[in-house]
């Protein structure tokens, strides 16, 4: 798997033409909450005066999503900031300081941040950790969390599946890992997938 990055990583990167022109730097990242995935970028403009632009960047308009620039093909990838902002898909997404429970109802504690991969999925998340949830040798400043079918957000509560405190990791190179093997657990289990994702109709997962 390709290095992952987290969201807040994101914020002042630069949107930078495949002609090497800088035209912006990321402002927010807007997510779809269904899909688990980015939906685009509001920006702001360049230099220290620069405030927010009157554009977005649409997910589905940039090239690359690189670990120091968000490379778009030209200026004409640039969009009205309705396109991201204000589409029905990009209403929702994690929101950081929502409350996380797993499905048995411990408090498991909050989120502190999104994981993303560079095709713009949302693989994961980085959340503050409870004695309840997490063994004491993992640190509870902030463990991550994968993302799977599972995982849903209730109004403000993020519910993590049976099972998922044993995929948890203190630092995003080791939580690749854990992302492949509970993306391969998963596989095996579609049909209890499934099941699960039935069960928990009605929210929205990320």
């Amino acid at each position: 798997m390709d290095s992952l990055m987290l969201a807040s990583e994101l914020a002042k990167r630069p949107v930078v033409t495949l002609d090497g022109e800088a035209v912006a730097e990321i402002k927010d990242t807007v997510f779809d909450g269904a899909a688990g995935q980015i939906t685009g970028f509001t920006l702001n403009g360049r230099g220290l005066l620069a405030g927010p632009l009157k554009q977005s960047l649409p997910w589905s308009s940039v090239h690359a999503l690189g670990r120091h620039a968000v490379m778009i093909p030209g200026r004409e990838a640039l969009a009205e900031p309705a396109a991201v902002v204000a589409s029905g898909e990009a209403a929702h997404g994690a929101v950081p300081g929502a409350k996380v429970l797993t499905e048995e109802g411990v408090e498991a504690g909050s989120v502190l941040d999104v994981v993303v991969a560079p095709d713009g999925r949302v693989v994961g998340f980085r959340i503050s950790a409870t004695e309840a949830f997490v063994h004491r040798e993992h640190g509870r400043n902030g463990v991550f969390v994968p993302r799977g079918e599972a995982l849903a957000v209730s109004g403000r509560a993020l519910v993590l599946p049976s099972g998922a405190s044993h995929f948890v990791a203190d630092d995003l190179p080791s939580f690749t890992t854990q992302v492949e093997i509970f993306a391969a657990r998963a596989a095996d289990t579609g049909p209890r997938g499934a099941d699960a994702g039935t069960a928990a109709e009605g929210k929205e997962h990320l």
